[in-house]
């Protein structure tokens, strides 16, 4: 008998750490701050005036999918002509395997949206709270990809969405 016991033991403890390495359920707990400054050529507002190829291209704020989300996403053009992503404000749940997704439609409410348009991932995600930056593949259409997203890859889930809209100097 005590050598069943010791096997279940044994079994259960290994159920339990795979269980953990699968799910990692401690960053549901655990914040990962980013406090990342502006990326050097984004120009000031007055200097983007002067520069009608530099500044902010498209904006948007994010909405909460499966889990509470806020913050501003924004693409701006930097002077040496480079893309960059950034997020402002932002905080979202911390979670396993996280990316920033650009999705090939206007806005994403779940997550199939984001699978059967289609998407390119940028990059994991630096950090569930705090300003980032991401820089962006020169090769990415911004007329076809409109959305960010915050994906779970692991668990294939759509946590948030920021549709974004051209701003007004990126139109004119």
């Amino acid at each position: 008998m005590k050598r069943y016991a010791r096997f279940g033991l044994v079994v259960l403890l290994a159920a339990g750490a795979l269980a953990w390495a699968v799910f990692r359920p401690e960053l549901l707990w655990v914040d990962a701050r980013v406090n990342e400054s502006a990326p050097e050529g984004v120009p000031s507002v007055s200097a983007a005036a002067a520069m009608p190829a530099a500044g902010p291209l498209a904006s948007g704020r994010f909405h909460g999918v499966a889990h509470e989300t806020a913050g501003t996403a924004t693409i701006h053009r930097l002077a040496d002509g480079r893309r960059v992503l950034r997020f402002t404000d932002f905080h979202t749940s911390n979670g396993p395997d996280v990316r920033v997704y650009l999705v090939a439609a206007s806005d994403a409410a779940d997550s199939a949206t984001v699978t059967r348009a289609g998407f390119v991932e940028i990059a994991p995600l630096k950090g569930n709270i705090g300003d980032q930056n991401y820089e962006l593949p020169a090769s990415v259409d911004l007329e076809r990809f409109r959305a960010v997203t915050i994906w779970c890859k692991r668990f294939s889930v759509n946590f948030a969405t920021a549709p974004l809209a051209p701003t007004p100097r990126a139109t004119s």
